[in-house]
This record gives structure tokens, sequence and C-alpha cells, in this order.
């Protein structure tokens, strides 16, 4: 019996960089709560994002956020992973010699840039919705629970780049391409399979009892801990590799068609 629904959000339930989702999901969220099924969104977006795309039901599900290094709902943080203040300063201070790439930091209550206007700022405000805070020097970011998540707007070659930053970082930070254009980088041994086993822990369900849906390579951790892995039409091929059952594309609402037939 499924007890856990875990599903990412862009490229998965809906285009990535949009915020509108098919009204009938809120109703089949409700459904599927009121028969004893938790509900999970999981996302590299800052869990105000998360918040604002479900606002209906936002009282009803589980957010895991900044690719696993938040985990919470709407009305608070239940596990916060930080990455190391000198790790973070040490790749704010690299990518700044970087062409065509831009930085965000992700914190617990906001998001900062350097720069206000330009295309990452838009998609993140507009696309996203992220509620972002700008500050002239992003390596004086302290919110005091410290930094979540760097951000990475990338305008090509993004899997390299990933690849770049694994080989000076990976021993401090984890690395993760979350969209045709994103890298998420974020605490070592944090992804969104470990805020998925934190919360399948402390709700005693077992990953024989969890159905999770992605598309991207964010998400092959997390399908692992859901027997019912399902990538989407419109996946990278090592997602639909990875996962053991395929849904249709998010255009064509895959992941609610699925949804819909466990009612």
């Amino acid at each position: 019996m499924i007890k856990l629904i875990v599903t990412d959000i862009d490229g998965t339930l809906l285009p990535e960089g949009t915020h509108t989702l098919e009204p009938d999901y809120f109703d089949v969220i409700r459904r599927l709560r009121d028969k004893g099924m938790q509900f999970a969104a999981a996302s590299g977006r800052h869990w105000k994002s998360i918040d604002q795309l479900f606002g209906p039901v936002r009282e009803k599900i589980f957010y895991v956020a900044d690719n696993g290094a938040y985990l919470g709902t709407c009305s608070r943080s239940l596990i916060v992973h930080t990455l190391p203040k000198e790790t973070a300063v040490d790749i704010i201070r690299e990518v700044r010699q970087m062409e065509d790439v831009e930085i965000a930091v992700s914190c617990a209550n906001w998001t900062y840039m350097e720069t206000s206007g330009t295309e990452c700022w838009k998609w993140l405000e507009e696309g996203y919705r992220y509620d972002l805070r700008l500050i002239d020097d992003l390596t004086q970011v302290d919110e005091g629970e410290g930094i979540l998540k760097l951000a990475l707007d990338c305008s090509r070659n993004v899997d390299a780049i990933a690849a770049d930053f694994r080989k000076k970082y990976g021993d401090k930070a984890k690395m993760a391409v979350s969209g045709e254009k994103w890298l998420d980088i974020v605490p070592v041994g944090v992804n969104k399979a470990t805020a998925v086993r934190e919360l399948q822990e402390s709700l005693g369900i077992s990953p024989e009892e969890t159905i999770a849906f992605g598309d991207q390579l964010n998400d092959l951790e997390m399908l692992e801990r859901a027997y019912y892995s399902f990538a989407v039409g419109n996946a990278r091929e090592e997602v639909k590799q990875a996962a053991r059952f395929q849904a249709d594309t998010n255009e064509r609402n895959g992941v609610l068609k699925i949804l819909k037939t466990l009612l």
C-alpha cells in the first residue's frame, strides 16, 4: 500500500520555470490525504517558492526544498543542512570570475543575489516566484542558520561545469544538475534522497510504501528511495533507465494521471 508520494516539480509536474499547477492536482492531493497518504514536493526550489505553488494545499504537504538541504512544512522547518561557510565563499569568488554564470545564495528565509534585473534574477523572481534580496557581497551573507544552497545559472556547459566543480570541491559539497542550465551546490552528503529518507523514518514509512516521480539527474537518488519509481516521459535518458516505471510527459500531466489511479 502506498503511504508516501514524493514528486519533483520542474520538468515533472510542470514546465521548468513556471508557477502554475494544473488545478486538478489540489483536489487529488486533498483526496490522497483523506485516504491517509502523505505528500511531499521535492525540488531544487526554495521552500517559499514551493509554498506559493502549492498554496491551496500548503497545510497538507511536506516540502523537500533546495535539493534536500531543507525539510519542512508551511509552518516550520524540520531539518536544515548548511554548507561550510569557507567552501561557499570559495565557490562564490570563483563563480565571479566565470563568464555567463550567475549565482544565487539560498538561506532558510531568503535568496540573495549581487545583481538585480538580470535574466537569472527575472527567472527566479517571475518564474519561480522567489523572494529575492539584493546584497553587495554574497560572501557576507549570514542569516545565522547558514547557507543551504548555491544555485548557478549556467547559460551553457552545465554538465562540464558540474564535473569541474566536483573535482575541486567534491569532498566539501554536492553538485546536482537540476535543469538544462542549473547547477545546485548543497552540503556534502545531501540530496533529495537524504531528506526523503529523513521524512520516511520520521513517519515510519518504508521505500516499499513510497512512490516517487522525477525527470532530472538530481532526482536519481530520490527515485532509489521509492520502490514505485517513475520517470516522466520527458525525463533525461539516465533517469528513465534508473526508474522502474514511466509516466506520460509533464505537459500531458503524466504524474496527475498516475496519482488518480491511487484514489
